[in-house]
C-alpha cells in the first residue's frame, strides 16, 4: 500500500490497532511520506510530525479543535501540541505497535485537507 497517492488515503478508514502487527519499516514510510506534504519522518522512524503557524491564537485553536474531531471520527489520536500562542505541532504514532502504521499516513493525508 505504500505509494498509494493523497486520494487513495483519503478514501481510507483508519482500524483498530490492537498489536499483533509490525510496523512500517523505514522503507515503507518514507515512500508513504511522498503522499502527505509537509509531513518528516523521525530519526528512528516510528512517527512522522508537522507543524503549522497559524494568524492568531484563536486560529490555532480552531484547528486543534478540527484535528481533535477528525481524530476522535478516525479513532486514531494524535499528540497535538499548541505553543508560543499561535503554532501547531501534530506527531502521528500508531501506540499499539510503537511505530508507524497505515492509518498514521491516513490521519495525516486527512489533517492536510483541514
Amino acid at each position: 500500500m505504500p505509494g498509494v497517492s493523497t486520494t487513495a488515503l483519503l478514501q481510507k478508514r483508519c482500524v483498530p490497532c490492537e498489536g499483533g502487527v509490525p510496523p512500517l519499516t523505514a522503507e515503507q514510510a518514507s515512500q508513504y511520506l511522498r503522499d502527505v506534504p509537509g509531513w518528516a519522518l523521525s530519526a528512528d522512524h516510528r512517527t512522522i510530525d508537522r507543524a503549522w503557524t497559524f494568524r492568531d491564537f484563536r486560529e490555532a485553536l480552531r484547528f486543534v479543535n478540527a484535528v481533535a474531531e477528525l481524530a476522535e471520527a478516525e479513532n486514531h489520536h494524535p499528540d497535538i501540541r499548541l505553543f508560543s500562542y499561535r503554532r501547531v505541532h501534530v506527531e502521528l504514532t500508531t501506540h499499539a505497535i510503537r511505530g508507524l502504521s497505515d492509518n498514521d499516513f491516513i490521519l495525516a493525508a486527512k489533517i492536510n485537507v483541514l
